[in-house]
């Protein structure tokens, strides 16, 4: 009795917290676990952590080996959102490993990997499972001797400088970042058999990881535009992922940093980071680029209950309204792309749907000729936004037999051919008879 009592009391304690994780309503209403190498992390990046609790993100503060960390309780995650600052860690505290991290990924939540050239294998292996393998030499960093920020100190030109983007105003936002950004740290290659994973800043032609406290003895392995610095992840569950190859380009430091490329004359007062960084935020919390669809039906013209089956060659209506979370609420989508399939075994019929400004997508088509069980398909997946695939199964049956019509158009020359057989034996026995 005493147990269930303190279970009991535990469950209305843990109730508000099991609350706020994930759901369709307000993806935004999240709670975030920050794993740190250093407590001192937490105001050596204050200003990043400040512009997520702003949005109304609830962060919790932990030492990565902290020994009490758990991810859930009672079957249910505490967290729908997990930061890795803490890039030299060999080992998590508690039961949190490597394999803990991926199933908080493959139960649809958010990840947000960040590490420099202080890289453990544990970092390295997260990353890998990722979609993104970091240069296998633990000392290299990414160097660039044409687009390197300019420094009063020459400098080895592990400072470097990228403007060069990811074309996508769904994950980085409408509004241009017009200052490069900064990166320190290293570099990694796309899984080319992971077709999920995108570059957001990519290298220069001109740059390559190697240890900048070394003389060559061999070719770099990782060059030119094929080093990604940070990339983006967007899973088939909808689960969001970003890796970084720099903490730095995170911290206050590089923030609040003036930059001005090699080259190049103009000199920015403020580093592009914090945009960058605010804004790739948004996307991985699915502040932007989070869709639902809601409302799904269909009928036959003139109708409005939705039937437990077609027959064929029935004209039938098919409506879907498809919503984007705008940050604070759900807004219309507006798109000229989404398509439906009425399909069995492949699509009969593939139509692109009209929309509304008001969010909802209409089409109407006639049944195939065909009878069997049939699906209504939508498959969306577009850059940046979170995948729809919507699927209704419904029968098509054939024509009763009291359903055909009385004379069918296309028998007429069989009923031609049997008159006229008719005919011609009539005329036959007549000439027959008669004819002496």
């Amino acid at each position: 009795m005493a147990n269930f009592s303190i279970f009991f009391f535990t469950s209305i304690l843990l109730l508000p917290l099991l609350c706020q994780s994930f759901s369709t309503a307000n993806p935004t209403d999240k709670r975030i676990l920050v794993l740190l190498d250093d407590l001192a992390i937490k105001s050596s990046h204050s200003i990043f952590f400040k512009s997520l609790q702003q949005r109304g993100f609830k962060l919790d503060f932990k030492l990565a080996d902290d020994p009490k960390i758990s991810l859930h309780r009672y079957g249910q995650y505490l967290y729908d959102g997990l930061i890795l600052f803490s890039p030299s860690i060999n080992k998590f505290g508690g039961s949190f490993d490597l394999a803990s991290v991926l199933e908080f990924v493959d139960s649809g939540h958010d990840l947000i990997l960040a590490a420099d050239s202080s890289a453990s294998d544990l970092i390295r292996e997260i990353a890998n499972e990722c979609g993104a393998d970091f240069d296998e030499d633990s000392s290299a960093m990414v160097i660039d001797h044409t687009s390197y920020a300019v420094s009063n100190s020459e400098g080895d030109h592990t400072l470097i400088a990228s403007d060069d983007f990811i074309n996508s105003n769904v994950i980085l936002g409408s509004k241009m970042i017009e200052a490069p950004v900064l990166f320190k740290g290293i570099g990694h290659t796309l899984n080319p058999v992971n077709s999920q994973v995108l570059k957001v800043l990519s290298a220069s032609s001109s740059a390559y990881s190697a240890n900048p406290e070394t003389k060559f003895t061999s070719p770099p392995s990782l060059t030119g535009s094929r080093i990604s610095l940070v990339s983006v992840v967007q899973a088939r569950n909808n689960a969001r992922i970003l890796i970084s190859g720099s903490l730095d380009l995170f911290s206050n430091r590089l923030f609040r940093s003036g930059v001005q490329m090699a080259g190049s004359l103009t000199k920015y007062p403020k580093s592009g980071n914090e945009q960058f960084a605010t804004e790739l935020s948004k996307w991985v919390f699915h502040e932007r680029g989070h869709l639902k669809a809601v409302n799904v039906r269909h009928n036959k013209v003139g109708e409005t209950d939705e039937p437990a089956m077609y027959r064929i060659n029935d004209d039938l209506e098919y409506f879907v309204e498809i919503y984007e979370w705008s940050g604070t609420s759900w807004e219309p989508y507006v798109s000229d792309d989404v398509q439906v399939q009425f399909y069995m075994m492949s699509p009969y019929v593939l139509k692109t749907i009209s929309a509304d400004q008001k969010g909802l997508y209409y089409t109407s088509f006639k049944v195939p000729d065909v009878y069997g069980v049939f699906q209504f398909k939508v498959e969306y997946h577009r850059l940046g936004y979170t995948s729809l695939n919507l699927a209704k199964q419904i029968p098509v049956r054939p024509f009763r037999h009291n359903e055909y019509e009385r004379f069918l158009t296309a028998a007429f020359p069989y009923y031609g051919s049997s008159f006229s057989t008719m005919a011609g034996f009539f005329v036959f026995t007549i000439i027959y008879l008669y004819n002496k």
